[in-house]
């Protein structure tokens, strides 16, 4: 049976223990919180809110304490932990190196086997089909996204909204509206496997992933292309899935578990010479990076652990992959003033701040500008802005003033979800950017095939 058509595996557990609150966390992790307080001025929520409990100390505390079985599991303890975004700024500001991530998302976990029906961050039937059965799948969400694809082609989507009747849509699918992007065309299907240019320098494999192919399939062939471009050979394995952090970070470890599992199959990491080749698999999802880069971690108590550890090993975001191997000159110029946001999990997850700007430097006649609290979340944060849009709203609004005040004509980020909200929230200010991948930048320079969206913008310096 070939990867491309193999089912998703199962996934059974090594331990098969008890459905208890420790077996899932390590509790000497929470015991690494010293409670300094270093931390708050990193965390989104606690700066819009001020309160101790929307901390990541206080949170700790919080799931300290129900572990102790001093405090129940509770409304109250659920809506603070709730509205965590998990962007893991925390981490690192921490000086004590508190892993916040390791500590929260088990917890989830085990609220969530304690308690069937009441996991954290509660979604709507709507909400959990979406996430759950379309989101993960690359071609349902291209079904799904056709007939927003021929309004906008076609004009309609305008016109419905002079007529006021995108008013008569249910209020979720509304809001999921104004995060539509300007839908460019698909690529369709690329090669298995795309030849390098010039001298080959490495042999890597592309992670596609499943919403941002859908969304933004520009910036997966702009990333296949400037590899080719800087020598790479890439192969695209047939039989990938999603990265299964949706299903993750919502308390759905077995389903996660056999997305892992089906990845680890696709690309080769049960020992195969292919994978034995490989340089590295490049991701440019900054959410699917962090997962990816945590297979050892989720498969640990699973026949998998070893395939997954392999794996994990080989996992680079593309700008960290592209700083390393050192950047063939782009020729094309892109006079734009630019900002560039960073996403918080390539910033905080991965540790990964520096290559996407030292890339984008490299652009000739680009200007990258410094972003205010470029490190601070923009409120998008995976599902977070379906389960809590009010925090969502607030920090999507902070983040498009920031940009607005640095007068760029084009915003940067390495992530879908960061995408799509700065993209809701400039166009909620009037502002009209071009935002965009620092990939789709790169290829532009690469390839000088300049798109028709950046005509308004580039026009001035080429007149």
């Amino acid at each position: 049976m070939t990867a491309g058509r193999h089912p998703l595996p199962v996934v059974t557990a090594a331990h098969g223990g008890p459905a208890r609150l420790q077996p899932h966390l390590d509790y000497e992790l929470v015991l690494d919180c010293v409670h300094c307080g270093l931390c708050t001025a990193s965390c989104p929520t606690y700066v819009e809110t001020g309160h101790e409990a929307d901390s990541p100390r206080g949170r700790i505390y919080l799931m300290r304490q129900v572990l102790d079985g001093v405090l129940p599991w509770d409304a109250d303890v659920e809506r603070h932990l709730d509205l965590c975004l998990n962007c893991r700024a925390c981490e690192t500001a921490c000086p004590s190196g508190v892993q916040y991530g390791r500590i929260l998302e088990p917890f989830r976990l085990a609220i969530a086997e304690r308690f069937p029906g009441r996991a954290v961050r509660t979604l709507t039937p709507w909400q959990r089909w979406l996430l759950f059965h379309v989101f993960p799948y690359r071609w349902r969400n291209r079904l799904l996204l056709a007939p927003a694809r021929l309004l906008q082609w076609t004009g309609l989507d305008a016109l419905l909204e002079r007529l006021g009747l995108v008013r008569l849509l249910p209020r979720s699918l509304q809001t999921m509206r104004t995060m539509l992007p300007s839908l460019e065309p698909h690529y369709g299907k690329l090669p298995e496997v795309l030849e390098p240019l010039g001298p080959r320098r490495a042999k890597v494999a592309l992670f596609l992933g499943c919403v941002a192919d859908a969304l933004y399939p520009q910036t997966n062939y702009a990333t296949a292309r400037v590899l080719q471009a800087n020598g790479c050979e890439v192969w695209i394995p047939p039989g990938q899935t999603c990265c299964g952090a949706l299903h993750y970070h919502a308390a759905e470890e077995a389903a996660a578990q056999q997305f892992a599992a089906a990845n680890c199959l696709a690309f080769g990491a049960d020992q195969t010479d292919r994978f034995a080749e490989l340089d590295a698999i490049i991701t440019n999802a900054a959410g699917c990076g962090a997962q990816l880069k945590d297979y050892a971690h989720l498969m640990h108590h699973t026949p998998w652990a070893d395939a997954a550890a392999r794996f994990q090993s080989k996992v680079r975001d593309v700008h960290e992959f592209l700083a390393e191997l050192g950047l063939r000159p782009p020729r094309y110029p892109l006079p734009l003033r630019a900002t560039y946001h960073d996403a918080c999990h390539l910033r905080h997850a991965q540790q990964i701040a520096r290559p996407p700007r030292a890339l984008l430097e490299q652009i000739p006649q680009l200007e990258l500008v410094p972003l205010p609290e470029s490190e601070l979340c923009c409120g998008a944060a995976g599902s977070y802005n379906l389960t809590q849009p009010e925090m969502a709203a607030r920090l999507g609004d902070r983040k498009a003033q920031r940009i607005l005040a640095t007068g760029a004509q084009a915003v940067f980020t390495g992530n879908v979800g960061c995408l799509l909200q700065i993209t809701r929230h400039l166009r909620a200010a009037a502002a009209s950017p071009w935002i965009a991948h620092p990939l789709d930048a790169l290829w532009i320079a690469y390839s000088g095939d300049y798109p028709q969206s950046l005509a308004p913008l580039l026009a001035p310096s080429r007149s």
